[in-house]
């Protein structure tokens, strides 16, 4: 879907870390949007040229408010697009391309266990509000580089959820010190067999893979949220392209914008993706 949203909220998100942004658009993407999609934004008109940049950029869905026709965009300053959107004033229109890709599967009861790795947490806001609606028990287990960050990054909103917080910083300012795949696999390790347990992860490649080995190990089912540089963003440059192993255990290639970016952790051939 090719729309336009207005910009309804658009703001730092924390005090610490300056580059980080809660965008807040208004439009009828909201009306289809499930957690794990994303969309791609053009940010031509903010930089006053007709062609440059050329290239939309993609940004994870963080919230979702069907009730007021609105989603919710947290994205981090790391280059020139994003730099452009961030001059975007309440009150834009901008050019919406979405929502796009698969997005998570939600079980049909049990425990979800969520697994972010930095702002990896940004895109499983949306899927915990959505299990929450469902009536699942959630859990949050995340990890940071020190307590400011976590704090930047929106932590009080996911207190003010009510979950469990599992919480890891590479310094052990907040929560336990190391990374947050230690608390994930303490947790499996005490978990009884009796409950049934699915894990959706996000973040850094490494971590996820950690992970989804871990839960395949334990006998868990899990889907992780592939990052990749997308071009086109619709499946057509092959810009994004992955490497899975299908169930003959072949292997096969994906692309990560159409086909994913949520996939099964047990068929990621983590050497050979992204």
């Amino acid at each position: 879907m090719l729309t336009e949203g207005q910009v309804v909220v658009h703001e730092r998100l924390g005090a610490e870390d300056q580059r980080l942004r809660r965008l807040v658009l208004k439009g009828p993407m909201a009306l289809t949007a499930k957690a794990g999609q994303f969309v791609a934004i053009q940010v031509q008109d903010l930089a006053l040229s007709s062609f440059d940049p050329l290239l939309r950029r993609p940004i994870s869905i963080a919230g979702i408010s069907q009730e007021r026709d609105e989603i919710t965009l947290l994205y981090r300053i790391v280059g020139r697009g994003t730099e452009i959107l961030a001059r975007a004033m309440c009150g834009d229109q901008l050019s919406v391309m979405g929502p796009l890709g698969n997005g998570f599967s939600l079980p049909e009861e049990g425990e979800l266990w969520l697994v972010a790795g930095g702002i990896g947490v940004f895109p499983l806001y949306a899927l915990a509000q959505s299990a929450l609606a469902r009536g699942l028990k959630v859990r949050l287990f995340w990890g940071g580089e020190n307590q400011s960050f976590l704090e930047s990054a929106g932590l009080s909103s996911w207190q003010a959820l009510g979950i469990p917080n599992y919480l890891s910083t590479l310094d052990g300012s907040l929560g336990q010190k190391g990374l947050v795949t230690e608390q994930v696999q303490e947790r499996l390790s005490q978990a009884t067999s009796g409950g049934k347990i699915s894990v959706a992860t996000c973040g850094p490649k490494k971590m996820m893979q950690a992970v989804a080995e871990l839960c395949v190990n334990f006998g868990v089912p899990v889907e992780v949220s592939l990052e990749e540089r997308m071009g086109c963003a619709v499946g057509a440059c092959l810009g994004c392209v992955c490497t899975l192993r299908d169930e003959m255990g072949n292997l096969i290639h994906k692309k990560v914008c159409q086909d994913g970016p949520v996939f099964r952790g047990k068929e990621v051939v983590w050497d050979e993706t992204c």
